[in-house]
């Protein structure tokens, strides 16, 4: 079944929705949790019992198995409104095949199409009026799976329950952001799990991060394993630079592999600007910032969008990144994506999928 069709799941509407009570004007992100999710459970080999049903508390075993090992995976999608009252999701197909890459890696099963997507478009047609109208505004989408037999020992779950949860949002940072070169922590090795997103990735950057944070920065720009020579991304969003005339972002098994990342270097390439996935050092980086040569430094994700960058410290010393407003090329795709996503420019790409 095509994923642009609804898939016949069972519906629990809610009886009392909470939209009356959201400040649409003041939305904090990751707050405010939309009147309904998807769920659907994993048993014996199959997915059954899809269904829509009232935001809520889930009841679990005290030995279940994502609490004890760790097997937990989850998406970032935000859906936007057109002016007419579209109601549209930014490139979920890519998201889709990302999460079942991550289940792979972490030995859960896949989710099917028209559960994923399916499934998301028939949640957010129920709930449209949560998609927020204002400019800056969106509605975040967290699909996430996790394991939950009830036993103990080290072994891949033979159970596991997929949820979408939505939830009307305004920007993650609301101004350019800082960075500390991580020299001593990792965030992810060579054979590891840095591509998939998984919840234990997270967990382990939380401590770095708010040293980081005491010592005055917003974020850490996570750096390789081995050496600590290479940047790999922030603590939530990948990284890309200018640097003389190319757009050039890190790459690698130990780097999410997101969705705006890649799309912000189809457009560089389609506007006709030299963009390259590859290995860059923080040498490169530094060198280049001191001799005027890196031009734009942003993070890019779906909660991030495009977020400037305007200092970096490393070893104890702090570059400041040249102004926001003079920054071309990231200007220019934060400005386009922005019409594109909000409906106001045609989608050569077919990236828009119409809810």
């Amino acid at each position: 079944m095509s994923a642009t069709e609804q898939i016949s799941i069972r519906v629990e509407p809610t009886s009392t929705s909470r939209l009356s009570q959201v400040d649409f004007n003041n939305l904090k992100f990751g707050h405010i949790m939309s009147d309904h999710m998807l769920v659907a459970e994993y048993n014996n080999g199959k997915w059954e019992d899809v269904s829509i049903v009232p935001y809520g508390e889930l009841s679990i075993s005290p030995s279940m198995s994502a609490l004890h090992y760790g097997q937990s995976i989850f998406e970032g999608i935000k859906a936007y409104k057109f002016d007419d009252g579209t109601v549209s999701i930014f490139r979920p197909e890519n998201n889709w095949e990302r999460f079942n890459k991550s289940a792979a890696r972490l030995q859960m099963p896949e989710v099917p199409e028209d559960i994923f997507l399916g499934g998301m478009k028939q949640l957010l047609d129920i709930d449209r009026d949560w998609v927020p109208s204002k400019e800056g505004t969106s509605l975040y989408i967290r699909p996430f799976m996790f394991a939950t037999e009830s036993a103990l020992g080290v072994h891949p779950s033979i159970s596991y329950k997929f949820i979408v949860i939505t939830c009307p949002v305004g920007a993650y940072y609301s101004k350019p952001i800082s960075l500390k070169v991580e020299t001593h922590y990792t965030r992810a090795a060579e054979g590891g799990v840095g591509f998939s997103k998984n919840a234990g990735n997270y967990a382990l950057s939380l401590y770095p991060t708010q040293l980081a944070n005491d010592e005055g920065y917003d974020q850490i720009m996570w750096t390789d394993a081995l050496e600590h020579k290479y940047i790999e991304e922030a603590g939530t969003a990948n990284l890309i630079f200018r640097i003389g005339d190319t757009i050039i972002t890190p790459h690698g098994d130990t780097i999410l592999h997101g969705v705006t990342r890649r799309t912000i270097m189809q457009l560089a390439e389609e506007w006709g600007y030299k963009a390259e996935q590859r290995k860059v050092s923080v040498k490169e980086l530094i060198d280049g910032i001191e001799a005027g040569q890196v031009a734009e430094a942003f993070a890019a994700g779906t909660a991030a969008t495009i977020t400037h960058i305007d200092r970096i410290g490393f070893e104890g010393k702090d570059y400041t990144l040249p102004p926001v407003e003079g920054r071309e090329f990231s200007n220019k795709v934060l400005d386009y994506l922005n019409q594109l996503r909000y409906g106001k420019i045609e989608d050569p790409f077919g990236w828009n999928f119409i809810v």
